[in-house]
């Protein structure tokens, strides 16, 4: 991950449960690409095809409710999505998300759908390039964005003892 990211947003409500992100029936694998082919796919049938690398969910409160499955963000990652930013999250999604090096950030942002935003994590600015308004969140702690940027928890402990 880059400091700053560009993408495209899709808008989410309140309360998005990991089962409207995968359904059960697609958790007996956990290849991202096989995942990826069935994101959303009761609630919003064409995000799937419509989809591109570097888009950004953008969701109200609570978002990864429900069951603690790591597939919810797995299949997020494999599918392009670059970044989640939502109003809160269910604590497990977060932590899973950090574990598999998904970036996702708690802030009330106003845009709409479509619209083109890019994240500044170093300074903690999210800028929606149409209407050029800029939103602030809490920068990650460094831990944290290092965690991402080695692609999650197991790459990032297999580069640290490697190290030694």
């Amino acid at each position: 991950m880059e400091n700053k990211i560009r993408g495209r947003v899709w808008r989410f409500p309140d309360n998005v449960d990991t089962d409207q992100i995968i359904p059960a029936e697609y958790l007996t694998t956990s290849k991202p690409e096989e995942l990826a082919k069935h994101v959303f796919e009761k609630v919003r049938p064409e995000f799937a095809k419509n989809v591109q690398n570097g888009d950004i969910i953008v969701a109200g409160k609570n978002f990864g409710c429900g069951s603690s499955r790591e597939h919810a963000p797995r299949a997020l990652l494999g599918i392009g999505i670059s970044a989640v930013i939502a109003e809160s999250f269910a604590r497990i999604f977060f932590r899973n998300s950090i574990n598999i090096g998904l970036p996702v950030i708690e802030c009330k942002i106003d845009v709409e759908e479509g619209d083109m935003l890019e994240i500044d994590f170093a300074n903690g600015r999210i800028r929606d390039l149409r209407t050029v308004k800029e939103f602030k969140f809490k920068r990650m702690a460094p831990f944290l964005l290092e965690l991402i940027n080695s692609g999650g928890l197991v790459p990032y402990v297999k580069n640290k003892l490697k190290c030694r």
